[in-house]
């Protein structure tokens, strides 16, 4: 019993060798397998793979070459300012055009049916002071004491600055379309106004027969004001001024 015992356990340990063997051969078989299969993978996918570096072995062509700037001095260290310490060759003196008027303001290149800008009494806007329409935002009598002539016509002002801001930038005071209506102007028609009928829009002044109408004009002020703006200058040549 002792020797088929003995012999039985030894068959056993030989059969569990050759069982392990086998499993180990094969697993070590499908390690290769699956790594020569990944491989293979990678290689595919990989455009490089297998190429040799086109760069190996081959020198610096910058290596050892000196800079092209060391050493070279700043050609402009230590020279003098050529301008310092003289005087500004205008400094003191008078602007030559300084209150003289601009020989072309106000001047058309055609005459018209009707002056340029709107006069009663001969005067532009009936003797309103029109800087004081931006300055003080209200209606102020000027005086003759306090006159300019431009665009063909005579400007009052209240006071001798005002008269001066003028003379400087009459086209940033002069109402549109000539102090005309400018509902009028934006339904093709020369119109007089009042005074007092006036609004400032986008810093230009704008004047209109009345207040009645002038609420017309506000309806759509954007809208009148590009009608008008086709319309004029071309209305000074229509037959009739409506008063």
């Amino acid at each position: 019993m002792k020797v088929k015992y003995i012999a039985t356990i030894a068959i056993a340990s030989i059969l569990g060798l050759v069982t392990a063997n086998f499993s180990y051969a094969n697993s070590q078989t499908s390690t290769k397998l699956n790594s020569t299969i990944v491989s293979s993978e990678i290689a595919g996918s990989n455009p490089c793979a297998g190429k040799a570096n086109p760069c190996a072995g081959k020198a610096n062509p910058c290596a050892g070459k000196a800079n092209p700037c060391a050493g070279k001095a700043n050609p402009c260290a230590g020279k003098a300012n050529p301008c310092a310490g003289k005087a500004n060759p205008c400094a003191g003196k008078a602007n030559p055009c300084a209150g003289k008027a601009n020989p072309c303001a106000g001047k058309s290149s055609a005459a018209t049916t009707h002056p340029k800008y709107y006069t009663e009494k001969g005067v532009a806007l009936d003797g309103q002071d029109v800087v004081a329409y931006f300055t003080q935002s209200k209606l102020v009598m000027g005086v003759n004491a306090f006159k300019h002539t431009w665009g063909g016509t005579t400007w009052l002002f209240s006071s001798a600055a005002n008269r001066d801001m003028f003379a400087k930038n009459p086209e940033k005071y002069a109402p549109q379309y000539g102090g005309y209506c400018a509902q009028g102007a934006s339904e093709n028609h020369l119109v007089a106004t009042q005074a007092d009928a006036w609004k400032i829009v986008n810093g230009k002044l704008y004047l209109n027969y009345d207040k009645t109408v002038q609420k017309q004009w506000m309806s759509d002020i954007p809208g009148h004001i590009a009608a008008a703006n086709k319309n004029w200058p071309g209305i000074l040549n229509n037959k009739e001024l409506f008063r």
